[in-house]
């Protein structure tokens, strides 16, 4: 069954709708580099991830206050030809179709325009590692399918060590740092600042569980949540994109007035 994105622990309050383009404009990002780097390197040419209709990538997920669940895309230049994507199990089961009135675009100015959709899925209590299949259809009648290799696990979720969360009337930290998760070899940290209620920093990934906070972020006064996105890896032609994700639960702090 298909879970329509929901705010994990209200993320950082914002709303379902903007957690979704927040996501979608994440992953997309992660695909686009992903793309920009396999076209400019000399990649196996048969990559399992890719068919003639587009690119497709699936990760296990570990969300606070839900079960583990998969994110699967798929991405496209030809997307105004698309009437379906169905994703498969290894035995090729049905696990659901991804919403193809959701998308990202994904627009880089050397390359025809793109649309990235994303969708969440139960992870089925006996779901098994191996090849999960999206199967592409066309408004020509023609099917395209495309493989991602997933292992089914669940990464621990990341959890601040500097600030504590919920710290109150602290010094401007020059680090945020936390729990280095087992499995993980990259990071992804996004700050908000509640009293403007927006995202105010999101940073590239990291290969330490530290972020060095850049300068004139964090003000006198002010009151921010944070979370940490966990992965296994960055681009992969077996595992695609990343493989194993977590996300921390939303932590916060405050600076004092001084």
């Amino acid at each position: 069954m298909i879970i329509i994105i929901q705010p994990f622990s209200a993320y950082l309050r914002a709303s379902a709708r903007q957690l979704f383009r927040l996501l979608s404009r994440v992953f997309a990002c992660c695909l686009l580099s992903f793309h920009l780097t396999a076209q400019a390197s000399e990649s196996p040419p048969q990559d399992p991830h890719r068919n003639e209709a587009g690119f497709f990538d699936i990760h296990v997920c570990n969300w606070p206050k839900r079960p583990l669940f998969f994110m699967a895309l798929f991405s496209t230049t030809r997307f105004s030809e698309l009437v379906s994507v169905e994703i498969l199990d290894p035995d090729n089961r049905h696990i659901g179709y991804l919403d193809i009135t959701r998308y990202r675009p994904v627009n880089n100015a050397s390359t025809p325009e793109k649309r990235a959709f994303i969708s969440q899925f139960d992870v089925p209590a006996d779901a098994a590692d191996g090849w999960y299949q999206s199967v592409v259809t066309l408004k020509d009648g023609s099917r395209h399918r495309a493989r991602d290799f997933v292992v089914v696990h669940s990464m621990d979720r990341p959890l601040a060590i500097n600030p504590p969360d919920a710290a109150e009337n602290i010094a401007r930290p020059k680090l945020l740092q936390w729990q280095a998760v087992a499995g993980a070899k990259y990071y992804q940290v996004f700050i908000r600042d509640e009293w403007e209620g927006k995202l105010v920093y999101e940073s590239g990934l990291l290969a330490r569980n530290e972020l060095a906070v850049p300068d004139e972020l964090l003000v006198a006064g002010g009151y921010y949540s944070w979370i940490i996105h966990a992965r296994d890896i960055n681009e992969s032609v077996l595992l695609g994109d990343f493989n194993h994700g977590s996300l921390s639960p939303s932590m916060t702090f405050s600076i004092s007035e001084n």
